[in-house]
């Protein structure tokens, strides 16, 4: 599954803010240096859908507050 996020990196709270099924905005403390937002995103996302980081790849916006993960779904 591919879900697009907007990402607000040095927020004051981490959180994720549903928009519709595949859209999300999502507030990191973590600066955005050194992929350390990027991190955070995948930390709470990981939460969020209850699979491993392994399982989320960032497929485009590495440098960009808009984003692509795609998420790697259980089989079961």
């Amino acid at each position: 599954m591919k879900i697009f996020v907007k990402v607000r990196p040095k927020a004051g709270e981490n959180k994720i803010e549903k928009i519709d099924n595949l859209s999300y905005k999502i507030c990191v403390s973590e600066e955005p240096k050194n992929g350390k937002a990027n991190l955070a995103v995948i930390k709470l996302l990981s939460d969020y859908f209850k699979v491993s980081s392994k399982d989320i790849k960032l497929v485009s916006g590495f440098s960009s507050r808009n984003k692509i993960f795609e998420i790697k779904e259980d089989e079961g």
